[in-house]
C-alpha cells in the first residue's frame, strides 16, 4: 500500500478527520478528536503508527519484523509499522480497523452516538 491508499483508507472511516498538527511530514487521523493513526508521508519506506491492544501489540511485533514499538508514542499501546511488500494490504487494513475501533470505543457515549448518526445520514444521501 502506498501513502495515498493508506490516506484514503483512514479518511474513509466514519467521523475520521485528518490534519498536520506535528508538522508537514506527519499526517494525523483522528476520530472524535482522538488520534487513531499517524502516517509519516516523508519516510521511505512509509511508516504508520497505530494504536493496538497491548497483548496483540506484542504478538504482532514477534510475528512481523516490520512492526516495532510506537515511535514517539506509548510503546505499550502503539506500534510503528514499516509499510513494505512483506505486509499484506488486508493485514494493514485490519490493523487500521483495530486502531480506529479501539479509539472509537474509548470515546464518550454521546460522541460515539453522534458519529453513528452522522454516518447514518451520509449513507442515506
Amino acid at each position: 500500500m502506498n501513502t495515498e491508499i493508506l490516506r484514503e483508507y483512514c479518511i474513509a472511516k466514519d467521523g475520521a478527520t485528518e490534519s498536520f498538527p506535528f508538522g508537514e511530514e506527519t499526517l494525523v487521523f483522528k476520530v472524535g478528536g482522538k488520534i487513531f493513526a499517524l502516517l509519516d508521508i516523508e519516510s521511505r519506506p512509509t511508516t504508520i503508527n497505530l494504536k493496538c491492544d497491548p497483548e496483540r501489540a506484542v504478538l504482532l511485533r514477534e510475528e512481523f519484523s516490520v512492526v516495532k514499538p510506537g515511535y514517539h508514542m506509548n510503546k505499550k499501546h502503539w506500534n510503528t509499522i514499516t509499510v513494505n511488500s512483506s505486509i499484506r494490504s488486508s493485514d494493514l487494513q485490519e490493523w487500521i480497523d483495530h486502531s480506529y475501533d479501539l479509539v472509537r470505543k474509548s470515546l464518550p457515549k454521546a460522541v460515539r452516538d453522534q458519529l453513528t448518526q452522522t454516518a447514518d445520514r451520509s449513507k442515506e444521501e
